[in-house]
């Protein structure tokens, strides 16, 4: 859903949204920058202490589908490839907007701000039919959040997925994975996801 969880499972992905805490490491905002990024947990062997006073807050997702779902896009100076093959799917996705190669990734940031949280701060979702949602893309069922892979539903977890049931056909659902990202999935970037075998 987007919203900042205090849990002790292990993410597989770090996260950023700039700083949200204080010299208390109280969390003050759900986010400060419209990028928001997803960052490997390690990188050229730089080290943190988690809720540094006046740095960014670290986030830790599940799974890069998980960090989709809440708004988050491959960050450009630890996962430059990914970065680079996400733009480019974003852009086969979403050609409505008419962006080219050239266009800031700013411009795409802003896009995905409008389409996770409204003016309130609240999750944004849309209706659509679930036999149209690619392989990485979150829905709600039943009031709780699934992952749609594999031609199944995976309910989600902090800690994992469970509770595997087959996709119903023909069924329209909330969907919590914002549009163009969904887009972007369908149009051939494939998230990491924390099940095997993923068939999108």
């Amino acid at each position: 859903m987007g919203n900042i969880i205090d849990s002790p499972a292990r993410g597989a992905w770090m996260g950023n949204r700039g700083q949200l805490h204080d010299d208390t490491k109280f969390i003050q905002r759900p986010f400060k920058l419209k990028a928001w990024l997803t960052c490997l947990l390690e990188f050229k062997g730089r080290k943190r202490e988690v809720m540094s006073p006046g740095l960014y807050t670290e986030l830790f997702f599940l799974d890069e589908a998980t960090a989709f779902s809440a708004g988050h896009r491959p960050c450009f100076e630890c996962r430059r490839e990914d970065h680079y093959r996400f733009k480019m799917f974003w852009l086969k996705g979403n050609p409505e907007y008419k962006f080219t190669e050239n266009t800031s990734i700013n411009k795409i940031d802003a896009i995905l701000h409008t389409e996770r949280i409204n003016s309130r701060g609240n999750k944004i979702t849309y209706l659509d039919n679930i036999d149209n949602l690619p392989a990485g893309t979150f829905i709600l069922f039943d009031n709780e959040p699934y992952l749609v892979a594999n031609h199944q539903l995976y309910h989600w977890t902090a800690s994992g997925y469970n509770n595997e049931m087959a996709l119903p056909k023909n069924k329209i659902v909330s969907v919590l994975t914002p549009r163009s990202i969904v887009n972007t999935f369908s149009a051939g970037y494939i998230p990491q996801m924390g099940i095997s075998e993923v068939d999108a």
